[in-house]
């Protein structure tokens, strides 16, 4: 039942893949390297606090803040505008890859679910007076909710790496690694990080709150989570035996058989990787109306191939 309603979904979003906010990264970075210029030049922070994430002044009416703080990432400096600019190539890659539609969704999705836990779970400020211990743990927890557009973006690594997974990054601008290891290393990372945020002092569920954004990663990916694996594990889960089908025979049909042409033991074959839906029945392939001729590709390389 889960299969074919997240079928029905793949489809859906397919349909509209054109709709909604194209290149919707561009007009975030532009946000971010706004609020950081702004706050440099006037010394302070005056745009960075009016949309950031503040429970107390949402309470208070100030609801914008549920969208503008994805717009509060950046804390200035050179190397805070090279991650922004990271960050929007990735979307921008992914964007091309998923469509713009689904792209949107999953952006949106985002945002929803991290305003979700931090309405439920940021602590107010406090009314009454509290002792310094109190107060550390409390600072320390509200920073971590200030970062709701940092684990946001971040999150675009794996879905980059499950898009792209053999695409390579520079690290340093030499090292070369691919997304699906910078993925698998985000993720540890941030094992760590929930970690670290529970010790000494016990903070959950204050401690999950890095793990919100990949729930909606989770949500949207299914079975693709299987390219954060390397290539040999990928073909291991992707290749099983075929079902033979059912033969029904029917009376008198040996006696009326037509002599039929030669063909080739599979209806459809990506034109990138090979695969068929007989290797590869739990595929799904599709055929592209952008390249010339009737070229079949498979749902990994439907929107990851050069058309001809």
């Amino acid at each position: 039942m889960l299969t074919n309603l997240r079928q029905r979904f793949e489809r859906f979003c397919f349909r509209n893949r054109d709709k909604g906010i194209p290149n919707l990264m561009l007009y975030i970075v532009l946000g971010n390297a706004l609020v950081m210029i702004m706050s440099m030049m006037n010394g302070g922070t005056v745009l960075y606090t009016a949309l950031c994430f503040d429970k107390d002044r949402i309470l208070q009416g100030q609801v914008w803040r549920l969208i503008t703080y994805v717009f509060t990432q950046s804390s200035g400096g050179f190397l805070e505008l090279i991650f922004l600019y990271f960050f929007y190539m990735l979307g921008r890659m992914v964007e091309n890859s998923m469509g713009t539609f689904k792209f949107n969704l999953y952006y949106f999705a985002g945002v929803i679910l991290m305003d979700v836990f931090a309405m439920i779970f940021c602590p107010l400020i406090p009314d009454s007076a509290i002792t310094m211990e109190e107060y550390t743990n409390f600072i320390r927890i509200r920073s971590t909710y200030m970062q709701m557009a940092y684990y946001l973006h971040l999150s675009l690594i794996l879905l980059f790496a499950t898009t792209h997974p053999d695409s390579q990054f520079l690290i340093f601008f030499i090292i070369p690694i691919k997304a699906w290891i910078m993925a698998v290393v985000y993720l540890v990372l941030t094992a760590i990080e929930v970690y670290n945020l529970s010790y000494p002092t016990m903070l959950f569920p204050h401690n999950l709150f890095p793990w919100v954004a990949l729930a909606n990663y989770f949500l949207f990916v299914g079975k693709d989570i299987t390219n954060l694996l390397p290539m040999a594990w990928r073909m291991k889960f992707r290749t099983k035996s075929p079902k033979k089908p059912k033969v029904v025979q029917f009376r008198g049909a040996d006696t009326h058989k037509a002599p039929s042409a030669k063909r080739a033991d599979y209806n459809h074959r990506c034109e990138v990787c090979g695969r068929t839906d007989v290797s590869n029945p739990e595929l799904e392939f599709r055929y592209c109306s952008r390249c010339a001729g009737y070229r079949c590709y498979c749902e990994d390389h439907i929107n990851d191939h050069t058309h001809e």
